[in-house]
């Protein structure tokens, strides 16, 4: 862990991560344009905006 990446940032980028690989399998398995694999989207892309936002300072 780098002086300048907080604990924090470290677990954000864990959870993205974990929700590109969730999505990557969900887009796999069910398709694209399936339901599961547009919310795992959706969520993914308000972690990045978070992790963004807090590394942009």
């Amino acid at each position: 862990m780098s002086s300048e990446e907080s604990l924090s940032q470290i677990i954000m980028k864990s959870k993205i991560d974990c929700l590109r690989a969730q999505l990557i399998v969900i887009g796999l398995l069910k398709g694209l344009s399936h339901p599961d694999t547009i919310k795992i989207s959706q969520v993914l892309d308000e972690w990045l905006y978070k992790y963004q936002k807090i590394n942009s300072n």
